[in-house]
């Protein structure tokens, strides 16, 4: 079962910087050179893959179920265009079949006693809290790499990225089979990524596109959705408001364990039981759910810091994009020019206004906006 909650999508920066910055890899050493060759590997191969979508439904052999989802992608991508004001080029216009389950692999590392995740830096796109590997070997070697050298670690599946507009991003066969509100998510939040940018902000960027695809998908299932779907949709983001309320509460006993003045021995037993409650927690939330098992991947894993974090880069900013969106009388345009001003600041002043707009706004159902959790990462 896919999971419910799609939180690996984001900014291919490896590949944006081979290409655009190649110089920079000669000055990374061996093994950074291989990185930026493989980077550059698989976005010239995914590009040579994609041709438009009017060929394919143009194309009598192409399967006709195949050809409903392409139908379904060109009138999302018409409405993201026309109503939502996300940029009208060549991004999801052309299809690619990949023939494999995800496009890259995502590497997220904290330190065991932290829950601020290692940042990997490039020329253009600045840094980034995870790195992307079109070889799931290679992100393997990458993650146990890391875990031997003491990090908490994430290997996670990523079905699309952004590369920011410097190409034209196609529809892929890793997500072309999402339910139809799933589909507009998605390409929602990755051409949200080619509107704003700011470099070296993941939190930021992806709270944004987060935000971006949360309202757009509303907005949609309004205009195209029927009862079914808004219901299906409803119960899946009532859904997601609980499984990111247990995080919430995991992160906030985890920031209050590790600012302590416990020995480091005391605050990994301490860990230890607060990645154990967690599980419990689920097991009642499950019940609550009348036994929906939507979420039951993502549990089974040894979960560690760096799945907090993950998580943690994609929606703590979401509530205060949210809030700034309704000043701006719910207006893209006007929230677009506003979200550019806040990219221009500096990190730090940035992220303390989405807090306060967050902290002003009504909370979403159980989620709070927690000040601690986004500012206090030890």
């Amino acid at each position: 079962m896919k999971h419910a909650i799609r939180i690996r999508n984001g900014v291919a920066a490896s590949v944006l910087t081979v290409l655009l910055g190649g110089a920079t890899a000669l000055v990374a050493g061996c093994s950074g050179l291989g990185y930026y060759a493989q980077a550059a590997q698989g976005q010239m191969s995914l590009l040579s893959e994609a041709r438009p979508i009017d060929d394919w439904l143009a194309d009598a052999s192409v399967d006709a179920k195949l050809k409903t989802r392409l139908a379904h992608v060109k009138e999302i991508r018409q409405y993201a265009a026309r109503e939502l004001g996300l940029p009208d080029n060549g991004s999801y216009k052309n299809y690619a079949d990949l023939k494999r389950q995800f496009v890259l692999w995502n590497v997220v590392a904290t330190p065991p006693l932290s829950l601020r995740p290692t940042q990997w830096c490039f020329p253009v796109a600045g840094c980034v809290s995870y790195r992307g590997y079109y070889s799931k070997d290679q992100a393997q070697a990458a993650a146990t790499a890391l875990r031997d050298a003491g990090e908490d670690v994430e290997l996670a599946g990523v079905p699309a990225y952004s590369t920011l507009g410097w190409f034209n991003d196609p529809v892929m066969s890793t997500f072309i089979q999402y339910p139809d509100a799933e589909l507009a998510r998605l390409i929602f939040h990755e051409l949200a990524h080619q509107v704003v940018y700011a470099k070296g902000d993941s939190q930021f960027n992806e709270s944004f596109a987060t935000a971006v695809e949360e309202v757009g998908v509303e907005r949609w299932l309004e205009a195209h959705g029927d009862a079914k779907m808004r219901t299906a949709y409803a119960e899946h983001e009532a859904r997601k408001s609980d499984f990111l309320a247990l995080l919430q509460k995991a992160r906030a006993a985890a920031l209050i364990n590790y600012a302590s003045d416990a020995s480091d021995q005391q605050k990994l037993e301490q860990k230890k039981r607060i990645f154990a409650t967690l599980q419990d927690d689920y097991q009642l939330q499950k019940q609550k759910w009348g036994g929906y098992a939507g979420y039951d991947r993502w549990f089974s894993q040894p979960l560690n810091n760096a799945h907090l974090a993950a998580v943690a880069t994609y929606h703590d900013f979401v509530p205060g994009f949210k809030a700034l969106l309704n000043q701006q009388k719910k207006n893209f345009g006007k929230f677009y020019a506003a979200v550019k001003q806040l990219a221009e600041l500096d990190k730090s002043t940035r992220q303390q206004r989405l807090i306060q707009l967050g902290q002003s706004a009504p909370m979403m159902a159980g989620v709070t906006t927690n000040k601690a959790a986004l500012t206090a990462q030890p």
